[in-house]
């Protein structure tokens, strides 16, 4: 595989600490957005795992939220899980507060321990992708093993 540097290495050497024989693949085409990654690996947009990262307004803490590609996420719904308001995070605070730039948020081996909602909606599918630290980096892994590696709380956050 082409070294995508360490962000990449770092969620390859997590997964592969967890178990499982999950494996970073690299991608021929970007695949910053859902659409652009269901596309590169085949499946449908909703298998994607898209990682959203918003500030707790009060705390200034990271929450990490695990959606359906397919779904927007309703930000009253993950205030009132998280117990206080939220915001959408600019590029700086994510890639200080999860190790990643926007695009290429993995769900495993963050900079720091984040708060973590998964979209119900994930659990629907055999298999799902997400993002392994680069916009051209992805995983297949089962949402059950996604729910294990990131001790992350199953939730509804999707707007309706």
């Amino acid at each position: 595989m082409t070294d995508f540097g360490p962000s990449v290495r770092r969620v390859q050497e997590a997964l592969a600490a967890a178990g499982g024989g999950h494996s970073v693949i690299a991608l021929e085409q970007s695949a910053r957005t859902s659409a652009q990654a269901a596309s590169a690996v085949g499946c449908k947009v909703d298998q994607i795992a898209k990682s959203l990262v918003f500030r707790g307004e009060q705390s200034q803490r990271a929450v990490l939220v695990i959606a359906s590609g397919a779904n927007r996420v309703d930000e009253a719904k993950v205030a009132a899980l998280v117990a206080e308001p939220v915001g959408r995070a600019d590029a700086d605070f994510v890639r200080q507060r999860t190790g990643f730039a926007i695009g290429g948020v993995a769900p495993v081996a963050h900079a720091e321990p984040l708060t973590i909602l998964i979209d119900e909606d994930l659990l629907r599918w055999p298999d799902i992708w997400a993002a392994a630290g680069h916009p051209n980096t992805v995983f297949k892994l089962t949402p059950d093993d996604l729910v294990r590696l990131t001790g992350g709380r199953v939730a509804a956050v999707k707007s309706s």
